[in-house]
């Protein structure tokens, strides 16, 4: 063959192994000297691609890895099958969130590659980066508290508790309260959705964020349409929850547009955050125990676990750069049964009242120990506190087990 037509085939081949065959035939009837000349390449390319062929064939003419013999800061073996059974674990979370909640060593671009190569990798989704950097951006720049998204969620639906809830009557709604700007979280738990558990939530922290000196007035609390919060879609009144809401001067109840279910993103997607976290993961030995591990699951998401939305800062990081003089006793504010504190509003409530009672004042309002009186759960390795009383947990009784501190004098 014509040495051009040689240079032409090179040129245009999509297969390099085809070319490089042709080399070490050419190698057989010309040589070594007149093959690199005909094929316009050093005679060392041609001595390196003819040992090969010599050695293993056509399959020697294959593109060898450049990767080290050895490499001595590759992760372990071991270090890796821990990763791959840490992400089988927390199925949905992503590398940031498992090497936060587990203390890990390596960065989070190591873990998801180990992931990546172990074939456990989840599908990234696709984000419109723009617009919610915008929008980060404005609400990094709101004060405190000025305003809270709230929303409730179905528990029912969740596998790996729908089990344990219908054993041991454990809770079947998440009322969430959100700050938007710092992303504290507050919750309570309840059997159904209504307008009185709405309500109760609504009174607690109007009282509780209160006796901690925050300043509620100019805050607006953002709701959906349900009818936990506006009664019914025919109503010519405000609601329970409105009148309770708007019952501390200048605070205002907001709903969002209709259909404008973004409008809520900050409280959505901290339910999807404790589904993750929280509901997948955990098991519970009955209702006070299912409402400790709540209660350190909210105190962990607000002092300890890192926002990558939010500079990579905690909640309470934020608040205490936006209100230097807050007291610890916000972000640490207990989760509670709805229903006790309606059973114990009820045993203070004359007979024949029509309007939701209030929250009693000594029950459930108070606030949990210092750090040092906490130790570790089995499942969990951030802190609850022990000393925990046995049977079905109300308000007046963590207030009375625990001490709580001095917002609730």
């Amino acid at each position: 063959m014509c040495p051009y037509r040689y240079y032409n085939v090179m040129r245009t081949s999509k297969d390099p192994k085809e070319l490089r065959y042709r080399m070490v035939l050419s190698v057989n009837r010309v040589g070594i000297k007149q093959t690199a000349r005909d094929f316009h390449t050093s005679r060392t390319t041609v001595r390196k691609w003819y040992g090969r062929w010599l050695e293993g064939g056509y399959r020697g003419l294959m593109d060898r890895s450049r990767r080290p013999h050895h490499s001595p800061r590759a992760t372990p073996l071991e270090e890796r099958r821990h990763l791959v059974a840490l992400k089988k674990r927390y199925k949905r979370m992503g590398a940031e969130q498992v090497r936060a909640r587990e203390g890990l060593s390596r960065s989070a671009r190591t873990i998801r590659k180990v992931w990546r190569e172990e074939g456990v990798s989840s599908r990234r989704r696709r984000r419109k980066y723009k617009t919610k950097q915008n929008l980060r951006e404005m609400k990094r720049r709101w004060r405190l508290f000025q305003q809270i998204a709230e929303d409730t969620k179905d528990l029912w639906d969740i596998p790996e508790y729908y089990l344990q809830m219908k054993a041991q009557g454990l809770p079947t709604v998440q009322y969430t309260a959100r700050d938007v700007t710092t992303g504290l979280l507050f919750m309570a738990f309840a059997q159904e959705r209504s307008l009185t558990n709405s309500t109760l939530f609504a009174k607690y922290l109007n009282r509780t964020l209160g006796r901690c000196g925050i300043d509620l007035s100019r805050t607006r609390r953002q709701t959906d349409h349900g009818s936990e919060y506006i009664g019914g879609v025919l109503a010519k009144t405000d609601s329970a929850y409105t009148r309770t809401i708007e019952s501390v001067k200048g605070q205002t109840h907001g709903t969002i547009p209709p259909g404008a279910y973004t409008y809520q993103s900050d409280v959505e997607t901290v339910h999807n955050l404790v589904e993750m976290e929280f509901y997948e993961v955990e098991s519970f030995s009955g209702r006070h125990d299912f409402l400790q591990k709540a209660r350190t699951y909210q105190l962990y998401f607000n002092l300890l676990r890192p926002n990558s939305y939010k500079e990579g800062k905690t909640p309470w990081q934020l608040a205490r750069e936006k209100k230097p003089d807050i007291t610890i006793h916000v972000p640490m504010i207990p989760p509670v049964f709805l229903d006790d504190l309606l059973d114990q509003s009820l045993e203070k409530t004359p007979q024949g009242g029509h309007d939701v009672s209030s929250t009693p004042s000594g029950a459930g309002i108070g606030f949990p120990p210092q750090a040092s009186g906490l130790k570790p759960p089995a499942t969990m390795w951030w802190s609850i506190p022990a000393g925990a009383t046995t049977g079905r947990p109300t308000a007046r009784s963590y207030h009375k087990s625990h001490g709580y501190g001095a917002c609730s004098k």
